[in-house]
């Protein structure tokens, strides 16, 4: 296991400082420091906040990361840390903290992708993905169907939803229910003593002349608050149970409807299922359910590795380095909209020599 790359991650994309190291696809520490509680007073993610979070809580987690894996800094053959997508000002603080620590330890730097980064920390829970590995990501931002020939060079996306993501929907939902934020985790644990046939909910873009692989929950967003408007204009008790268990029913019935028939249409046999909204119980359920029937086997991350964290981006990186992927600039910036297509933002140009002249003056000076 020793020669296998020892690489830190930094992942900042959100509200959550995430700090992961890996050997290979072992795991060897998972820190994080979020700031979900500072946001939940404004109803969602201020970005402004959680850039100053980050920058408050990155030396700390590092630091933690570093005692938890029994590692030295100088030991890690890499740092990755997300260069996009996600907010801007919180994805800078982490460039610029993995920029700053591979100059200091004269290591390479890889900028990589949060949605790869999602697909690839199954790694560190069921062992080497399958190639093409077929992947199902549901989060805050993004809901998505990705074909990954090779999760560090070769990502297709297959759909995306073309207005909320899923996530966005659980939170829509929960402040019209007026239960709080984030939406997910309350409408998840309401929704297991709900029916979930009791409301009619539609399923966008499920019928036939729809696009196969498109998500849309806009209108689903906007049917469940309607029928909560009527209910309490009519004097009426809103069935919060009931509403979050029919809602959510409705979301991942139409996500796992659509994941697997991707699987089948493109002949994969497995599907993997990934980002935050990947730890509801509903949706892990049902996937199951599906997927056994379709002869599908089923790939998901425990919980705490489906939401944001540094150890995805680690599992990226020392992919990126097992395979000899070209490093990062240090002219690296972030990216917001950074396409799925990109796993990874390789130097533009050969920076080889530079880098043994960085090495050199690094261990001589900057981290002595």
């Amino acid at each position: 296991m020793a020669d296998e790359p020892l690489v830190l991650g930094i992942e900042t994309s959100c509200d959550e400082t995430g700090v992961g190291i890996v050997r290979g696809t072992t795991l060897l520490a998972d820190a994080v420091a979020s700031s979900v509680d500072t946001h939940a007073r404004f109803g969602g993610v201020v970005p402004e906040i959680a850039s100053r979070a980050h920058l408050e809580a990155m030396v700390p987690t590092i630091e933690r990361a570093l005692a938890e894996a029994g590692v030295s800094a100088r030991d890690l053959d890499g740092i990755a840390v997300t260069a996009g997508p996600g907010l801007a000002g919180a994805l800078l603080v982490g460039v610029s903290a993995a920029k700053a620590y591979a100059y200091a330890l004269g290591k390479p730097l890889y900028g990589v992708n949060h949605l790869a980064s999602h697909i690839c920390v199954d790694q560190l829970e069921h062992g080497p993905l399958p190639e093409p590995t077929m992947a199902l990501l549901v989060s805050g931002g993004h809901s998505s169907l990705l074909l990954a020939p090779d999760i560090t060079a070769d990502v297709r996306p297959l759909g995306a939803t073309i207005d909320d993501a899923a996530g966005e929907a659980f939170d829509k939902i929960a402040r019209v229910l007026d239960l709080g934020f984030p939406g997910g985790p309350v409408i998840d644990r309401l929704a297991r003593e709900g029916d979930p046939g009791a409301i009619a909910f539609p399923r966008g873009l499920s019928g036939a002349g729809d696009p196969a692989y498109d998500f849309s929950f806009s209108g689903l967003k906007t049917a469940v608050a309607r029928w909560i408007e009527a209910k309490r204009a009519a004097g009426e008790e809103v069935p919060v149970r009931d509403v979050a268990a029919s809602f959510q029913e409705a979301v991942v019935d139409v996500l796992t409807r659509k994941a697997v028939r991707a699987c089948r249409d493109e002949g994969v046999d497995h599907l993997m299922v990934g980002g935050g909204v990947a730890a509801n119980s509903r949706l892990r359920a049902l996937a199951e359910e599906r997927c056994e029937r379709a002869g599908i086997r089923l790939r998901v991350p425990r919980p705490k590795l489906c939401t944001d964290n540094g150890a995805m981006v680690a599992a990226l990186g020392a992919e990126m380095v097992a395979r000899n992927r070209p490093a990062s600039d240090w002219e690296l910036s972030a990216d917001s909209s950074l396409p799925v297509t990109d796993p990874h933002v390789p130097g533009a140009h050969d920076h080889s020599h530079d880098h043994d002249h960085v090495h050199e003056i690094s261990k001589e000076n900057l981290y002595s």
